[in-house]
């Protein structure tokens, strides 16, 4: 039996930053309140005519080199986004080529917030059926290009980011660098509490139909604080359960950046020290299917994430879907 270990991480922020201030101009909106509803000071910003795999690239290389592994030697890709570069093909596909990834199958996973555990469970069972040794999971988003600056409940929260975890297999060893657990959740009767409406095929955009709000991000903030709350608790129980381990093992949780106020909450909940949290939301924004990866790589390089620690990641959002797992370092 094969077990799947983490090798590398990379990330990757556009180097245009947008601050709080910078919205004031665009919206009816103040910094106080963007910080005080989000703990958001900040977030980064593609440059004009950029996708989610040019922010892929440089993520996935620095991942592949602390890996210590070529492209050619990345056997599957796992891209997960809800902002891919166009509908056809997956943003998974132009990375391989970008990358020079030429042995490596490629696709997309769609699960929004909890796009990337998602992605980390499927790389995680790829490899531990032992079919594949190398899988290279990313995590990236373009949300800026298509915020819309009169809907300020949104508009605040979402920016741009990529993140890359390097999988290989290894043999079994319960003690041993290792994807522990994995646990995945949904709500669909419950989607349309946060979900993007137009653009798909019950409702494709004509020259007729497309107007200023086309991509309108619908969202019941209210209800979806109190949803994300009570499933990061229940989802990060549910690992935590699996693997015998308590909230004490725990060295380092990486939530979904999506809300300080949320995380918070979560954490309190939990009873977790804040010490152990890895928060990058206060420059980041909600990078969505981005955040984790971008949170643990920051984790990482400030030397908070060292060899045998217990990493516990989980994240909710659209769909509504929810998701946790626990990694050993």
């Amino acid at each position: 039996m094969k077990q799947a270990r983490v090798i590398g991480i990379g990330s990757h922020l556009p180097k245009n930053i947008l601050t709080n201030k910078d919205i004031e101009e665009k919206c009816d909106t103040t910094d106080e309140w963007i910080q005080k509803r989000t703990g958001i000071k900040s977030r980064h910003i593609i440059e004009p005519g950029q996708g989610s795999s040019d922010l892929a690239l440089p993520a996935a290389q620095e991942a592949l080199e602390m890996a210590g592994i070529t492209p050619e030697e990345v056997d599957i890709i796992v891209f997960c986004t809800i902002t891919p570069d166009q509908l056809a093909p997956g943003s998974a596909s132009i990375l391989q080529g970008k990358l020079g990834a030429t042995n490596a199958a490629a696709f997309d996973v769609n699960a929004a917030c909890s796009g990337f555990v998602n992605g980390l469970a499927v790389a995680d069972s790829l490899i531990c059926s032992g079919k594949y040794n190398n899988v290279l999971l990313i995590g990236a988003e373009v949300q800026s290009n298509r915020m819309l600056w009169h809907n300020r409940d949104t508009a605040i929260l979402f920016a741009d980011g990529a993140g890359a975890m390097v999988l290989t297999a290894s043999d079994s060893d319960e003690d041993s660098s290792q994807v522990m657990t994995t646990h995945l959740g949904s709500d669909g009767s419950s989607y349309e509490i946060l979900h993007l409406p137009r653009g798909g095929s019950r409702e494709i955009f004509t020259m007729d139909n497309f107007d200023k709000d086309g991509y309108k991000i619908h969202m019941n903030g209210t209800e979806l604080f109190k949803r994300a709350v009570v499933k990061f608790v229940s989802v990060c129980q549910e690992a935590l359960d699996a693997t015998g381990l308590t909230m004490d093992d725990v060295d380092l949780f990486v939530p979904h950046q999506a809300n300080k106020r949320i995380i918070e909450a979560a954490g309190q909940r939990m009873g977790i020290d804040p010490e152990k949290v890895a928060l990058t939301i206060e420059y980041t924004g909600n990078t969505t299917a981005a955040s984790i990866p971008i949170a643990l790589d920051h984790a990482y390089k400030d030397g908070r994430v060292k060899k045998g620690d217990i990493i516990l990641v989980a994240a909710f959002g659209a769909g509504l879907t929810w998701a946790s797992a626990i990694i050993r370092w």
